[in-house]
């Protein structure tokens, strides 16, 4: 009883980051489970997962019904990041723990590097509105690779591209990444759990726990600056990278 009561504190935490940074909490997780539970790359990952499409679900309600997602642009990334997640979640269950755990590290640097540097680029406030448009599905290709990959994508990947490539705000990017990270998470979910790479008993605490958080993360988000926002972001993934970093 105790551990659940464990497990569903540190989904609560995970969910208020999830609904904060619009990633759903897989990134956080992961390393959390590899480093504090020991878990092999592939079964945090997994368990991440199971944590994560609940999460995904609600914030993506709770964004929608705060700024409405465009369902031509929503559509233009799933159905390419779904399919990229299902072919990759399938490859990556057969590879070793160590290396897999290695290329999420370097994942995790380049994602670093790319934030800072659109945190030091000068660029005009921008809207809603996006420029590009025909181009979103290449964006999809990109976040159903490493989420089928890693475990995550949509969010962390997506997001940042978005505004700094696509013109998007904060908030409507992360709207948007949760819309395509929904139907490719669950796809890698069942191709994880089917290779048994889920802790059950571990993953649905986590996910009671941050389903009660992650709305009061939504709303957060889009109380603070949207400066703040992004450099609260970019240092949560340097944050992420050390953690699992130690483990390698």
């Amino acid at each position: 009883m105790i551990e659940v009561l464990i497990y569903m504190l540190l989904g609560a935490a995970m969910g208020t980051l999830g609904g904060l940074f619009g990633i759903g909490g897989g990134l956080v997780a992961i390393p959390a489970l590899g480093v504090l539970f020991g878990l092999d790359q592939q079964l945090a990952q997994g368990t991440a997962l199971l944590m994560v499409l609940p999460n995904v679900l609600l914030a993506l309600w709770r964004y929608n019904q705060r700024n409405r997602i465009h369902l031509r642009h929503a559509l233009m990334l799933i159905v390419p990041s779904f399919i990229f997640a299902w072919l990759m979640s399938l490859w990556a269950v057969g590879l070793d723990p160590q290396v897999m755990r290695l290329g999420f590290v370097g994942f995790l640097v380049v994602l670093i590097l790319f934030n800072l540097m659109q945190m030091l680029r000068r660029s005009p406030r921008l809207g809603s509105g996006l420029q590009r448009e025909n181009w979103l599905w290449l964006l999809g290709v990109g976040s159903g690779i490493t989420g089928g990959l890693f475990g995550v994508g949509g969010g962390v990947v997506a997001t940042p591209i978005l505004t700094s490539l696509f013109g998007a705000s904060q908030v409507v990017a992360q709207g948007l990444a949760l819309s395509l990270a929904a139907p490719s998470t669950g796809i890698t979910l069942l191709t994880y759990a089917w290779h048994h790479h889920v802790d059950w008993h571990m993953g649905v605490p986590l996910a009671v726990g941050g389903l009660a958080s992650i709305s009061w993360g939504v709303k957060l988000a889009h109380s603070m600056p949207e400066r703040l926002l992004r450099l609260l972001f970019c240092l949560f993934l340097v944050v992420c990278a050390v953690i699992l970093a130690l483990k390698v």
